[in-house]
């Protein structure tokens, strides 16, 4: 019954079919009823359709705004316990080049849920909260609560691993989503510029953190 209502309404439409009725001189409520069902049943398809029509850019722009996994790591000739005393202190980042001011504003230093607001030598900055701190596996996780990088969504973990004969690799991993969640995104609040930004900041911050290490 509804596929043989529904191929009528595709090629006749629904003024032609109420037309063909009107000619013909059927009476009883039951066949009115049965009419009625497919003038409606027609009109509710193609109301769905159109439906679908103005929702499918919506949901377009939202399945292209995906998340950013960045990642760097760096060998530095040091020891990991060494190396993990000056990266592994959430109250201090002065081993980044572009901080200018690291202000624990919140918690203990080290405790998860501790919060600090970081100043960039260039202006602007962010605030952060320890998410997570494992001193014995020399793991800080961490987010961006609020700033002026061009981010959103922004969860980062940095981690020192021993590399034996003295040495220890630093890995710094970054997950986040552009600033303007619209597709493609404002120019400068787009995934490129998101991208660069927080691209500089693991390569400069791991470049650093060698030369004041080693």
């Amino acid at each position: 019954m509804q596929l043989w209502h529904r191929r009528f309404c595709q090629k006749s439409g629904v003024q032609g079919f109420t037309r063909g009725v009107n000619q013909v001189n059927y009476s009883g409520l039951m066949f009115q009823g049965f009419i009625n069902q497919i003038i409606k049943r027609c009109f509710m398809s193609r109301f769905f359709a159109a439906l679908l029509l103005v929702a499918m850019p919506v949901l377009a722009s939202a399945a292209i705004d995906e998340t950013i996994r960045l990642k760097e790591s760096v060998e530095i000739n040091a020891p990991a316990d060494k190396v993990w005393a000056k990266v592994g202190n959430f109250a201090d980042m002065s081993w980044h080049p572009a901080i200018g001011k690291n202000e624990l504003t919140g918690g203990k230093a080290n405790e998860t849920g501790a919060t600090r607001t970081l100043t960039f030598k260039e202006g602007g900055g962010v605030k952060e909260t320890l998410t997570g701190f494992e001193a014995e596996r020399m793991l800080m996780k961490y987010e961006i609560t609020e700033g002026t990088l061009p981010v959103r969504e922004y969860g980062a973990n940095i981690r020192v691993e021993a590399a034996g004969d003295g040495k220890s690799i630093v890995t710094w991993r970054a997950m986040f989503k552009r600033k303007d969640p619209a597709s493609p995104g404002a120019a400068g609040q787009d995934d490129a510029a998101a991208k660069a930004a927080v691209e500089a900041i693991l390569k400069s911050g791991l470049e650093n953190l060698k030369k004041v290490s080693e």
